[in-house]
């Protein structure tokens, strides 16, 4: 098994590597010879997708700049880690009522029309099929099920967009509200871990 785990939190140690860290360890508890792949999403950030970006992916390799290259090969990476992976665990914490922007720049970086996904006459088909994905959600607030969730609809789509359908969610809640609903929250993540990796 190949467990790829993305940090997306602005900050390193937050509550979403909190959570996806326990997710990991219980996969690497229960397949001992998986193997680990770590991207840390503010210790190494992505290019956002801006102008630059764009005439980088639009240029033919043969006629890329070394700057395009260099940055064309950066998302390359992170699409080729994608597809080597079996189980992906993302550590998505909420901002704002959304994902984080280095979230959002992993997206833009894996979502390649051709290579991770495709246009067909009966719509856009996902390539990235067959993996299992857990995210690791955490909040300030309480928001599951509720209408100002916003993630969770938007994780479902674009993860599905790109054909990853088998998708859990293991939501830390309230980590804002005080330290008694903090603890209340990490052990309702706890209660969902257990629940989806039963």
């Amino acid at each position: 098994m190949n467990i790829l785990q993305i940090n997306a939190s602005a900050r390193t140690g937050a509550n979403s590597t909190r959570v996806a860290d326990s997710i990991t360890a219980r996969l690497q508890a229960a397949n001992p010879n998986a193997t680990l792949t770590l991207r840390d999403l503010a210790s190494a950030p992505i290019p956002f997708l801006d102008e630059t970006a764009l005439g980088a992916l639009f240029t033919p390799a043969e006629q890329r700049s070394r700057e395009q290259a260099e940055l064309v090969a950066r998302y390359d990476a992170e699409i080729a880690a994608v597809q080597a992976a079996d189980v992906l665990v993302l550590g998505v914490p909420m901002y704002n009522l959304g994902v984080t922007v280095q979230f959002k720049s992993w997206i833009d970086a894996i979502a390649r029309a051709g290579v991770t996904f495709r246009y067909t006459e009966k719509g856009p088909e996902g390539l990235l099929t067959g993996k299992k994905v857990y995210v690791a959600l955490a909040r300030g607030g309480r928001y599951r099920d509720g209408a100002f969730d916003t993630q969770v609809p938007y994780l479902k789509v674009v993860l599905g967009f790109l054909g990853m359908s088998d998708v859990e969610f293991v939501y830390a809640e309230g980590l804002n509200m005080g330290p008694e609903a903090a603890e209340q929250g990490f052990a309702e993540a706890a209660a969902d871990l257990a629940a989806v990796l039963a």
